[in-house]
Order: C-alpha cells, then structure tokens, then sequence
C-alpha cells in the first residue's frame, strides 16, 4: 500500500503547476492534501475526481482557504468530515477545514493540517489550542482498536534535525519548545509512531518538506520537516520505503510517500 501525503498550498495552482499528471504516474493507493484552498464551487471534475481515484474534501468555510482532502483507488466504508462528530467544543478547527478520515476495514487514514502560528500571537494561540485538543482525539484513537496512518502538515519540526537554522528558531512558531514537547508526548507517552523518523532516524538535510517562499530557501535547502505520516505501531512496523519527491515542485512543499507491506 502507497500513500501519499502533499500540502498542496492550493489545489488549483498545484493542478497548473502538473501535480494531478505526477499523480497518476504514481500508482498510490491513496493521496492525504492539505491546504486545498478552494470550496466545491471552484473544484474541476479532474480535481474532485481524478481518473482511477473516489476524492473527498472537507472544505474550509472561509474562501481560498486551509481545507483537506483524500484521493483512494478504493471507495472507503466510511468517511468522516471534520472532529465534529465525536467531539464537542471543535466547530472553530471544524471551520478551517482541518481533519478527513476515510475508513476502510480495520483501517484508517486521515488528512490532517494543524494551523500555523506563524502571523502572530492570536493565530498562535489558536494553534496551541487546538493541539490540546487534538491531543485528546489522538488518545482516543489510538485506543479505539483500528490501525491508523495520519498524513499531514503538522506546522512543527520536532528535533534540531528537520530543519537547517534550529539555532535561529527556537523563538519561532514551528519549533517552540512547547510545540516540540507536544509531539514528543504523542510518540513516547501516547505511543504514535514517526514513520519517516523509524525508517530514517538520522537524515537531516534530505529530510525537509517546506521551504520558505523567502530568501532562495529551496534553492539553498533551507529547510522544515513539516510534513509527516503518524501511524498507530502496528501498521508503522509494516513500513518498508519512504521519499520525500523534489524533482519537481508544485507547492512550497514536496510530497512525503511511504509503502507499507499490505
């Protein structure tokens, strides 16, 4: 099984940019994007619905904005929009369109983009909020019995090794030591798995997802590993390969693949 996991930072300029022709010559089972910014309105039939793929989103209410989606070769039992349905107090993560999860048999795979705290203090302390949050659904479902991947644009890089200038940003919404201790708990207390890390544990420069727009990062690789596959241990250790694909560039972050044995 193949999954793919790309923050598209807008489905419709990545399309321009030839990310649907990428996919199909990719062969994933399933594509996690994030940051899809479009409503069903501005969806063309390829985007909704590319050839051999079900596609579903959870859209952002807010026009041009966050919002997640799944592609999958097959049609899932269930798909879940949004934390709503299992969890009180979550419309305001619900309106940014954050969270999908397609369900098939004993699995599950979800889309996720945890906000940015990145434009300043308000927007931070939304992040923070919501990862208390979210930190309560991830215990749930790692209790819940169903072998999970999380595909996504977590915003933070957890060690001095995924990213270039740790020095420079401890300061900084991304690597703020509460961010970096919040997914610490996740994988040594609460038990989720690092795929990437598993099967990578000691690349730094081949590690970054995200480029800053700012300063010839790409081209200087200065980068963040913002983009990561959690999954609960007993899927993680089917986990055979994982790339992170720069060859070509359809947003300021490049896709994250991992395969796992079926």
């Amino acid at each position: 099984m193949k999954i793919i996991s790309l923050n598209l930072n807008g489905i419709r300029s990545a399309t321009n940019k030839g990310v649907q022709k990428w996919l199909q010559t990719q062969n994933a089972d399933i594509v996690c994007m994030q940051e899809v910014k479009a409503q069903q309105a501005d969806m063309t039939p390829e985007m909704l619905n590319p050839t051999g793929y079900y596609g579903y989103f959870h859209y952002a209410e807010k026009k041009g904005y966050s919002g997640v989606g799944i592609y999958c070769k097959t049609k899932p039992d269930a798909v879940i929009e949004g934390l709503g349905s299992s969890n009180d107090g979550v419309q305001d993560i619900d309106s940014e369109g954050r969270y999908i999860e397609c369900q098939f048999g004993n699995l599950s795979v979800v889309s996720l983009y945890l906000p940015s705290g990145s434009s300043g203090e308000e927007r931070q302390a939304f992040k923070f909020s919501v990862m208390t949050r979210f930190m309560l659904h991830m215990q749930a479902l790692i209790k819940c019995g169903r072998e999970i991947v999380i595909c996504g644009d977590w915003n933070i890089a957890h060690k001095e090794t995924d990213l270039k200038n740790y020095k420079g940003n401890k300061k900084n919404s991304g690597f703020l030591p509460e961010e970096r201790a919040w997914l610490t708990t996740l994988f040594d207390e609460v038990g989720w798995v690092d795929v990437y890390r598993t099967l990578h544990p000691d690349t730094t420069d081949e590690c970054y997802t995200w480029w800053s727009n700012r300063g010839a990062a790409y081209e200087k690789n200065v980068g963040w590993r913002l983009d990561y596959q959690i999954a609960t241990p007993g899927i993680a250790k089917k986990a055979v390969s994982t790339s992170i694909y720069k060859a070509e560039k359809f947003s300021d972050h490049a896709p994250l693949t991992v395969e796992f044995l079926d």
